[in-house]
């Protein structure tokens, strides 16, 4: 295999992990973000009904997130496949594997889709 396939390689497993890591990254700011509205929300003098709709609308960014992650897993396989075509590596090193079931649409993602 000639060195521009292999700088290539290198640069899309780096850039591929990054992606993946923003979009965690991404899920785990939502996260804690609801974690301290809803902490604040337990305060006394605060409504029971303070901040609903933003946290309708975190909820919302955090599926998007979620679906996000998802698509970027089934790029990380497709390139996968095609590291196996254009690299041929000797061993299972360099390969990721990804569960089926990781990339598969869910049932309640299309529902949700379909509310949305």
């Amino acid at each position: 295999m000639t060195a521009r396939i292999v700088e290539d390689a290198r640069l899309i497993r780096k850039h591929i992990r990054e992606a993946e890591a923003v979009t965690d990254e991404a899920m785990i700011a939502c996260s804690k973000l609801k974690q301290v509205i809803l902490t604040a929300r337990q305060n006394p003098d605060v409504g029971v009904d303070a901040c609903q709709k933003a946290m309708l609308r975190l909820m919302q960014a955090e599926q998007q997130a979620l679906a996000m992650s998802t698509n970027l897993l089934r790029v990380h396989e497709e390139l996968s496949k095609a590291g196996r075509v254009y690299m041929a590596p000797e061993g299972d090193d360099e390969i990721t594997y990804i569960s089926p079931s990781a990339i598969e649409p869910s049932a309640a993602i299309d529902a949700d889709k379909a509310i949305a």
